[in-house]
């Protein structure tokens, strides 16, 4: 695979993994799929009732509703899909009925189906969740992919204190379930340094110069007749073995002695372990893990359901090699895709928004600079005709491509109420000042005319902006290009001999051929929140301390 390109694919994700991902070809999946954490049990299970919560990423929100999309992929798992899976959704809709909750598991059963498809024998697959619907999600999981495949659910404690809830208990945690493909599959157990608290358990000392330590049964968790033989000591004594079995063989046992390492009691053997070769291991973290805080502001990029990069870390660094493959299908600002570039993994990444795209896009080039590997954006349109279907299939995400293609963020990611005249916006600075001057952008997909243009002028006269930029998929006309001509120039202090239209109209076509946005770049841009530099790639699994 040495010609491998990382990969961003825009779409949905169920149509990406059927047309672009092969079998059995990914050794680590991590997926945060958007759940509505703003909305409380009694809002997620009611019927339609003009109360609704709003989606957290905008293109999901009739995912939370049961329609007619909903009711064709029920009958295609019920048909097509396997048979315990049919029969699982089958009685949760009759639990359930047809309302957000079962139009919620209705949507991601089938893109468990293709996660495992993928999903190598030796792979792992990790799946955020909040406790709203991770009992149902559990159910689905065990279905698709075994509850002999179980391995743990994670408790991922994310605050240390929720704020006051008089008649319920404060919400601090998410729920993340670990399945694997086999029995056969890569972990590098999670060790962390011990606390004063396990220090303090090492409280006996023998003298023989190794320090403190403390002791532990040397039972089998699990019956094994191999093991359930009787041990003659030193000292000639003999040991009847535990009901299960020891946790050696007679060798093994046999040397420890020698070592100075087994206590012999009354009626058992135990194992001594110290603390000074304790400290120096560290110890296995166990399924509840309350020392990740959530994302602070030096890595906060300003995506509402963005994962610290510590979380993202410990999950990759457990459950795959450098060089693996890691793939994230809901992959949002990228934090599993940035994290999988640091720790030299490859890296699949998918989201159904061109937001989100443009995001991961600015993270990736922030953090890497030139240290980035290669990757391509596969779904995005790449010439005229593609940028037009975008625009009649949905003007929202063309809107989002178009403001991408100029590193503009959009205001808002969602349009509601009254139209402020305002798509997206640049941050510059073009003087010393250290105060950012605004660039107002507007995106028009269809019809345009001069009344727009005089619209935009007043935008930017209202918003005190430097320069308007009306992006248009079509060409504009004669008197669209006379009204922007008549606006004048921005002429900035700090540069007194030049000066930039303060109307530009760019079209979409001028764009994919190389076009730019003509304005001051005293230093770099400010419009997206710059992820933190990583001056070089890890390399090897690093220690615990």
């Amino acid at each position: 695979m040495a010609d491998w390109k990382n990969k961003l694919y825009f779409g949905d994700n169920l149509d990406i993994m059927r047309e672009y991902i092969d079998d059995e070809s990914v050794d680590l999946i991590y997926l945060d799929p958007p759940f509505n954490s703003k909305a409380n049990y009694n809002v997620l299970f009611g019927e339609a009732n003009g109360t609704k919560s709003e989606a957290q990423i905008t293109v999901f929100e009739d995912t939370w509703h049961w329609g007619q999309d909903s009711e064709n992929i029920y009958h295609e798992i019920v048909k097509q899909g396997p048979k315990k899976l049919s029969d699982l959704i089958c009685t949760l809709r009759s639990f359930l009925g047809t309302n957000d909750m079962m139009a919620y598991l209705t949507m991601m059963a089938p893109r468990l189906v293709e996660l495992r498809r993928v999903l190598k024998p030796t792979g792992s697959i990790y799946l955020h969740c909040d406790p709203t619907a991770s009992h149902y999600l559990k159910l689905v999981m065990d279905s698709v992919f075994g509850f002999k495949n179980y391995r743990n659910e994670i408790i991922w404690q994310r605050t240390l204190a929720g704020k006051p809830i008089y008649r319920n208990l404060p919400r601090n945690s998410d729920v993340i379930f670990w399945f694997t493909k086999s029995d056969n599959y890569y972990f590098d157990p999670i060790l962390v340094p011990l606390s004063e608290e396990d220090k303090a358990t090492f409280n006996l000392d023998d003298g023989d110069g190794r320090g403190r330590y403390n002791t532990q049964p040397i039972i089998n968790p699990a019956d094994r007749p191999n093991l359930k033989y009787i041990y003659t000591d030193l000292k000639e004594r003999d040991w009847n073995p535990p009901k299960t079995g020891w946790r050696f063989n007679q060798e093994r046992m046999h040397q420890l002695e020698l070592e100075g390492r087994l206590v012999f009691g009354k009626t058992s053997i135990r194992e001594k372990y110290y603390l000074s070769e304790r400290e120096k291991k560290g110890k296995q973290l166990s399924n509840i893990w309350s020392d990740i805080p959530i994302v602070g502001q030096d890595e906060r990029l300003g995506y509402p359901t963005q994962k610290p990069e510590a979380l993202l870390e410990r999950i990759i660094r457990a459950s795959s090699n450098e060089g693996d493959i890691v793939m994230d299908p809901f992959c949002g600002c990228g934090t599993t895709i940035a994290v999988s570039e640091r720790l030299k993994r490859k890296w699949i990444g998918i989201d159904i928004t061109h937001l989100a795209i443009t995001l991961m896009k600015h993270r990736l080039e922030d953090t890497f600079k030139t240290d980035l590997s290669k990757y391509e954006v596969i779904g995005d349109p790449k010439d005229l005709h593609s940028a037009i279907a975008l625009s009649e299939q949905n003007k929202y995400q063309f809107e989002w491509w178009a403001l991408g293609l100029v590193d503009a963020r959009p205001v808002h990611d969602k349009k509601k109420g009254a139209d402020t005249g305002i798509d997206g916006y640049i941050y510059f600075f073009d003087d010393d000042t250290n105060k950012a001057k605004s660039i107002i952008l507007s995106v028009k997909g269809g019809h345009v005319t001069v009344s727009q243009i005089r619209d935009l002028k007043g935008v930017v006269e209202r918003e005190k902006a430097c320069i308007g930029v009306f992006i248009t998929l079509v060409e504009p006309t004669r008197p669209m290009k006379e009204e922007a001509i008549s606006a004048g120039f921005y002429e900035p202090a700090f540069f007194p001999d030049t000066r930039y239209p303060r109307i530009q109209i760019i079209t979409i076509e001028e764009l994919l051929n190389g076009g730019q946005i003509e304005y001051p770049r005293l230093s770099s841009e400010v419009t997206f929140k710059k992820a933190k530099r990583k001056y070089k790639k890890d390399s090897g699994q690093i220690g615990i301390f």
